[in-house]
């Protein structure tokens, strides 16, 4: 068995996928053992795969990274979660951190930021992206960020599904 960190990558770009691949074959110590393109797709290969670690984007077509990372870490609790996602606001970061992830970093981070990050994961630490902006919390009257279903049904409305009344 190999002494590498088995890593699934999710996203649903396919050249941002390329573009972590490449960047991650260049480490000796990782070895990218599959793609997804979506939620459903990162759970299924999770279960045949049992990769090490899964660098799963927030924001995916269908089932959310957040929804796929809960489904996996219910039926593969020792699977570490680094989410990958565009949103520096700390609401983002929070949900991720609630739904398992041990890691949050931003799309623009720099390649040996990638892979330093997979490391320090895979070693137990919680790894934050530095960029991460802790000024622009949603706040609402408890003066914290919007619970889970809050932040749901905001963007239900925002989408055009909710109706208000």
């Amino acid at each position: 068995m190999s002494n590498k960190i088995s890593v699934l990558l999710v996203d649903d770009h396919s050249l941002v996928r390329r573009g972590f691949r490449r960047i991650l074959e260049d480490a000796p110590d990782i070895e990218v053992v599959g793609e997804a393109s979506d939620g459903a797709e990162a759970v299924k290969l999770a279960a045949e795969l049992r990769p090490r670690l899964i660098v799963m984007d927030c924001a995916l077509p269908g089932m959310s990274g957040l929804d796929a990372s809960r489904r996996i870490l219910s039926k593969l609790p020792e699977t570490a979660i680094l989410m990958l996602s565009m949103h520096s606001e700390e609401t983002w970061v929070q949900q991720a951190l609630d739904a398992g992830a041990r890691g949050y970093i931003l799309k623009s981070a720099v390649d040996m930021e990638l892979v330093t990050a997979i490391r320090k994961v895979v070693e137990g630490e919680i790894v934050l992206d530095p960029q991460i902006s802790r000024a622009t919390t949603l706040k609402g009257e408890r003066n914290s960020g919007l619970t889970v279903r809050e932040l749901e049904v905001l963007k239900l409305i925002v989408a055009g599904k909710w109706e208000i009344e």
